[in-house]
């Protein structure tokens, strides 16, 4: 039951055509020299012009102003959702950590490793910031608002980003394809999968 608002943005369940999901993620880098914003278990990120990964600054709501990643018409699409990364400490320990903390610099010689979900066919958990009825089924949703060094928790480490719950039928980043508790809960979880276009790799637009 999902009466209380509890977000914990993008949690991976299962794949588009029915097969679990196997926990299955892709390696990428941020920035050795730094990064400035948290990313957290569960954040929508995408690939810089750099190389590096970062976490995504527009809802997805269109494909214009809000277009993914970062507004402005960018439409380039996210590669995946964040789920960890790996990195060493400026003592030398080898850290795995639920979130990568802003401003870690990697030591010389190391690397800060983001793991991401970057299949564009897996279906998310996500929890959206109000009621819904049925015929949310098949409609399009994004996020409540955009990610920040603050839309999550260093204590967790998790996203606390929710989705939107009111719901549209013009172009937006995640579509709804199932329910995953009652309609009629205040606060109800749904499963979403990326629409063509706002994920890379289904866009034709190279970075």
């Amino acid at each position: 039951m999902a009466q209380t608002a509890a977000p914990y943005g993008l949690r991976p369940v299962k794949r588009a055509d029915g097969l679990p999901y196997a926990g299955a993620v892709t390696e990428y880098d941020i920035d050795p020299a730094g990064y400035n914003t948290n990313i957290f278990n569960g954040s929508l990120v995408f690939i810089n012009a750099n190389g590096f990964i970062q976490i995504c600054t527009a809802t997805g709501a269109d494909a214009t102003t809000n277009a993914l990643p970062a507004g402005a018409s960018s439409l380039t699409g996210a590669i995946g959702v964040f789920v960890g990364c790996e990195y060493v400490n400026a003592q030398g320990q080898l850290v795995n950590s639920q979130y990568y903390p802003a401003n870690t610099v990697a030591p010389s010689g190391t690397r800060i490793k983001a793991y991401i979900v970057s299949d564009p066919d897996v279906l998310f958990q996500v929890q959206l910031d109000g009621t819904i009825t049925q015929a949310a089924l098949g409609a399009n949703t994004f996020l409540a608002a955009a990610q920040t060094t603050s839309t999550g928790s260093t204590r967790t480490g998790n996203s606390t980003s929710a989705f939107e719950s009111t719901v549209v039928t013009t172009t937006a980043a995640f579509r709804i394809v199932e329910f995953a508790s009652p309609v009629s809960d205040a606060f109800p979880d749904v499963l979403v999968k990326f629409n063509p276009g706002y994920h890379s790799l289904t866009q034709a637009v190279g970075i």
